[in-house]
């Protein structure tokens, strides 16, 4: 009998990347970095991504950062402990001074140089590049085995796009055993990129008008791979690292037919958390074998006294008092008085609750209670954390339409009102 072949696991490390400022989905990320944002009443953004690496079965996870980081280490310590025996981790590398670097990340690939120190002590065989602001769910470890049966130095996850999407994207180029050929930066619209659609025996059940392939900024590279594309002066990895890669190494492709949304602006932000409340949502919290992991927070149940909820997702720890609330998502010990009414409103909820000696004090103040106060009529809003609405408030009802921008009491985006994070709204105001 011939000797049975010996397979080695690979030895994969995870490295989400926290993003730059923020800017397009301010002022959520006024006091926050992108990751730390919340997302779906109970979760924040990061834990997509994390989530899908635990579910992959991958443990080792670095998450780089460097802008507003205390409340995303906040999380990452209360959310994930694993045992010593899993030998696993979720760590922030945020940007940091040492002998050979003395400067801020300027870029993504930048950012991976300046801590590759700390990845090549985990004797990695692979890493996984991931985006620290995007929905999806991705089985990882397919990712990775297509990535290794095809032999490839690098594997990009790319994302079937028409036409008319394919010019916000990065476009990939490829041949018949999906190899990258060439890459483009988002292509004008009037340009004719013809030769860059997907060949046909690469198309599988896609739908005909989903011609071309853009880039979903995830990424795998053998390790060596990855220390030879660094040695360099390039900071990102989009623009730069890979269109070199392309001309000396076998660069792949992933098709991934899934659902996936890049959360970067208020907007888009604003339509993936509401699409949660569909009957079918394009994103399922409701897998059991691949939860989504968050900080346990171990609240009480919610408390809904004489509600009419309709297509309404609500957190733990919530107070809901004769309220009619509608395509809305509300977070955490959010507190609604009586006689309010929400239509496609985010509340995000609360850190704590207060007790009666503060509110008291709030009282004396003539500070409202956080939360909301009697008889409030709001309509596509997003309420940050720890917000104080006072009774009689009407916010976005009036029909009247806003400049984007800073308003004072207020943020307004695409017609979206942002209360801010600790914001203090007096009873009685209009929006």
């Amino acid at each position: 009998m011939g000797q049975k072949k010996e397979t080695t696991e690979p030895r994969v490390l995870a490295i989400i990347l926290g993003g730059g400022k923020g800017t397009r989905l301010y002022p959520l990320t006024k006091e926050r970095s992108k990751p730390a944002v919340p997302f779906g009443g109970k979760y924040r953004i990061v834990d997509i991504p994390i989530s899908n690496c635990i579910n992959s079965g991958y443990r080792k996870i670095y998450l780089l950062t460097q802008f507003n980081s205390a409340s995303l280490h906040q999380h990452i310590i209360n959310s994930y402990n694993f045992d010593r025996f899993s030998r696993g981790f979720v760590e922030i590398l945020a940007a940091e001074q040492t002998l050979e670097h003395s400067g801020w990340y300027e870029g993504t690939a930048d950012a991976v140089r300046k801590n590759i120190s700390h990845f090549r002590a985990q004797n990695p065989t692979h890493y996984v590049i991931l985006s620290g602001d995007q929905l999806y769910r991705m089985n990882l470890k397919q990712f990775m085995d297509t990535h290794i049966a095809s032999g490839a130095d690098i594997t990009i996850a790319a994302k079937a796009v028409n036409r008319s999407d394919a010019s916000g994207f990065g476009i990939m180029q490829v041949d018949k055993d999906n190899r990258i050929t060439a890459f483009m930066e988002k292509p004008a619209k009037d340009l004719n990129i013809d030769e860059w659609k997907i060949p046909e025996n690469s198309r599988g059940d896609l739908p005909a008008e989903l011609e071309y392939l853009a880039s979903m900024g995830i990424y795998i590279f053998n390790a060596d791979t990855m220390d030879e594309m660094l040695d360099n002066d390039f900071n990102d990895f989009g623009k730069e690292i890979i269109p070199g890669a392309i001309k000396t190494k076998k660069v792949s492709s992933y098709i991934f037919n899934g659902y996936w949304e890049d959360i970067g602006t208020i907007r888009s932000f604003y339509e993936a958390t509401l699409d949660l409340t569909k009957p079918v949502p394009q994103f399922n919290f409701y897998d059991e074998d691949k939860p989504i992991y968050t900080h346990m927070r171990n609240l009480p149940p919610s408390k809904i006294n004489n509600a009419d909820m309709t297509a309404t997702l609500a957190s733990e720890g919530c107070v809901i008092t004769n309220s009619r609330l509608q395509s809305s998502v509300i977070g955490v010990r959010s507190i609604i008085n009586q006689g309010c009414d929400f239509d496609g409103v985010i509340m995000m909820g609360a850190d704590f609750y207060e007790n009666d000696a503060a509110k008291a004090d709030n009282k004396k103040k003539g500070v409202p209670d956080i939360g909301i106060g009697k008889n409030c009529k709001i309509t596509r809003a997003i309420i940050d954390k720890n917000a104080r609405i006072g009774d009689n408030c009407c916010i976005n009802v009036s029909g009247k339409r806003y400049e984007d921008g800073d308003h004072g009491l207020f943020y307004s985006a695409d017609g979206i009102i942002v209360i801010r994070k600790f914001a203090v709204i007096p009873s009685g105001t209009v929006i």
